[in-house]
């Protein structure tokens, strides 16, 4: 396969630049896998697309305000992005200076507060900072909005660019797919019998990086950690005993569950995956999944199309242009349910 293969024309008056009103204000658009069909639908309408005993596995990850803004000693500027914690004062962090400083070099940052560049690590820097970095970035940090978002973060934001169920600090980027959802939407599901669980999967920055490799296969995932608990696993499969269907919201989700399920059968994991889902890939837990709209020939749109069928998704996504969907992490969602050949062995 091709990268551009994943390709589609998007105008950039679709991509959303700030969240609706509401959460679940957004639109649906619901892409059957096996027939192709389409659905324009609201997402307040989405727990009458699902079924009592299906379960929504969310990601609780919280994402931090990651972006800040330091000085060398010689007064240059220095931008530092968060890419992930390594522990209560390391982290892998993106930099962004006329000159990167060197191991051992210093930055001053707001506060008082100074962080030393400890190693390089590929495009990343490795640093340590003379504090706990969480309870900082919480009072120094800007949220850090994606890149196609062309305008400064504002107080809104963070609350917005943030789930309602976030409970897990680590995240740089948010699991977009559970942007929609809001304590009204939870009620209206539960009395319908539709049930959920939580995993953690830490988004990295490196979730907005291109596909490098015209040959898709030949791409390398950036890693991120996540977290599978028991619970988790044991709620799946009263699910799967009681005929429901596992519901991923966000290809987040997708991918933790699937990396769980690598040996075989779902089971509890917490690390590092590099999991990198495309066409071909055998799915063994997700049954449907929640997702927004991606990026033209990026990892994420290549997960969907894995899913859902290539010519199928991108015909979705033809059909999301044509009818104004808001596009991105701001934007509107898809319920997408799977073709035959992605269904793997189910555990």
């Amino acid at each position: 396969m091709q990268r551009s293969d994943f390709h589609f024309d998007l105008p950039a008056e679709l991509i959303a630049q700030v969240p609706l009103p509401e959460r679940r204000a957004s639109r649906l658009l619901v892409l059957d896998g096996a027939s192709g069909t389409l659905a324009d639908r609201a997402f307040a309408e989405l727990p009458q697309l699902l079924r009592a005993g299906d379960l929504l596995v969310l990601n609780d990850t919280r994402v931090l305000p990651a972006r800040v803004v330091g000085r060398k000693p010689t007064g240059g500027r220095v931008e530092i992005l968060l890419e992930r914690l390594l522990g209560a004062r390391r982290a892998l962090v993106h930099l962004r200076a006329s000159h990167k400083p060197p191991p051992g070099g210093e930055i001053e940052l707001p506060g008082g507060a100074r962080a030393r560049a400890v190693a390089r690590a590929g495009e990343l820097t490795e640093i340590e900072v003379d504090r706990d970095l969480v309870p900082f970035l919480e009072a120094h940090g800007q949220t850090p909005l994606p890149p196609y978002i062309a305008r400064p973060p504002d107080a809104a934001d963070r609350e917005r660019y943030q789930t309602v169920f976030a409970r897990t600090p680590g995240a740089v980027a948010a699991p977009t797919a559970g942007l929609h959802f809001d304590a009204a939407m939870f009620d209206v599901l539960a009395a319908r019998g539709i049930e959920r669980t939580f995993l953690t999967l830490h988004v990295g920055a490196g979730t907005f990086a291109p596909v490098r490799t015209e040959r898709v296969e030949e791409h390398g995932l950036h890693a991120e950690w996540l977290d599978v608990s028991a619970a988790t696993c044991a709620a799946v499969e009263r699910c799967r005993k009681n005929g429901g269907r596992v519901v991923a919201v966000g290809t987040t989700s997708v991918r933790a569950l699937e990396t769980a399920a690598r040996g075989g059968a779902l089971a509890p994991f917490a690390g590092d995956s590099r999991l990198f889902i495309y066409p071909g890939f055998e799915f063994r837990v997700v049954d449907a999944m929640v997702t927004n709209f991606h990026l033209p020939e990026s990892s994420l749109l290549m997960l969907v199309c894995a899913f859902a069928g290539h010519e199928a998704t991108l015909a979705a996504y033809r059909h999301a242009v044509a009818e104004r969907y808001r596009f991105f992490s701001y934007g509107d969602a898809m319920l997408v349910t799977p073709q035959p050949a992605a269904r793997g062995n189910r555990t």
